[in-house]
């Protein structure tokens, strides 16, 4: 490192798993920008002292992966998106150490990316799922208007608080109720972990939905989850997990780079290797 290189990492634990370093040293090498992106393994008891020493480690700022999302929230200073969705996945050194949650914009955008006008009069979607990916997608659906999101959980009472957080817009339902709710709805999102590898099937009546409706899936390992599939059979326009993934790397990238990247096809092509690649290493 020089000292006009910038550097930057993902914290986690585990954190080996994590493409983001795939991500960024894509970009700082196809912008020829001196910098450098690194994984860092932490354990919740070192976290706190972990963050709190960014600077002196030579970082400008990291991503935030499980199982911190949450408890950096109170070593930071949180924007109005992070504290809405009660998570933060994007820090950066400004003064302070400040937060973000970038999840919300690469749902968003990879949505806007793979079906435009997705969100044109859309009255009602689906959301499978109560947890933090849920958080953020609830909260993005939210922001742009719309007018019904039916939150399915197996728990109740975790349904029940993405409404306490984010108002009348939000219905909780029932997990047994999910098929039954899809006649008239406009968008599906899958924010549970069925459906990932090594994970029970999302099991779901695609069929029910609209011949108009969109279908997006957090999962990206596999790289074309059953949901997808299905999806695509019935002719559905969708978004997968992997954009997703690519598109929420860009805001963090702008803020401690300083150039916004663009999420190319060449660079979903190395990801999509890199996963095949992974995946065809693994034991049966």
């Amino acid at each position: 490192m020089t000292a006009s290189a910038r550097a930057a990492c993902v914290i986690g634990w585990p954190v080996e798993h994590s493409r983001s370093p795939l991500i960024h040293n894509y970009w700082l090498k196809l912008y020829g920008i001196a910098g450098e992106y690194r994984r860092e393994a932490v354990p919740p008891q070192k976290f706190a002292g972990f963050v709190r020493s960014l600077a002196a480690r030579g970082y400008v700022g990291a991503n935030v992966t499980v199982p911190h999302k949450e408890a950096v929230l109170a070593l930071s200073e949180p924007d109005d998106r992070a504290r809405a969705v009660g998570a933060a996945n994007t820090l950066w050194l400004d003064g302070v150490l400040r937060s973000t949650n970038t999840d919300v914009e690469g749902f968003l955008d990879n949505l806007d990316a793979c079906a435009p006008h997705w969100d044109r009069d859309l009255s009602k979607a689906v959301v499978l799922g109560a947890g933090g990916a849920a958080r953020a997608v609830v909260y993005g659906l939210v922001a742009r208007g719309v007018e019904r999101i039916v939150v399915v959980n197996r728990t109740s009472s975790r349904a029940e608080a993405l409404r306490e957080r984010f108002g009348d817009r939000v219905h909780p339902a029932r997990w047994d109720e999910r098929d039954a709710l899809l006649a008239d709805a406009a968008l599906l999102v899958n924010a549970t972990t069925l459906g990932m590898e090594r994970q029970p099937d999302l099991v779901v009546e695609v069929g029910r939905l609209p011949s108009h409706a969109v279908v997006a899936d957090l999962v990206y390992v596999p790289l074309l989850t059953p949901l997808m599939c299905a999806a695509k059979a019935r002719g559905l326009r969708t978004a997968d997990g992997l954009g997703m993934l690519l598109h929420q790397a860009v805001r963090g990238f702008a803020l401690w780079f300083g150039k916004k990247p663009v999420v190319t096809a060449e660079l979903r092509a190395l990801i999509e290797a890199d996963l095949r690649h992974c995946t065809s290493k693994r034991p049966e």
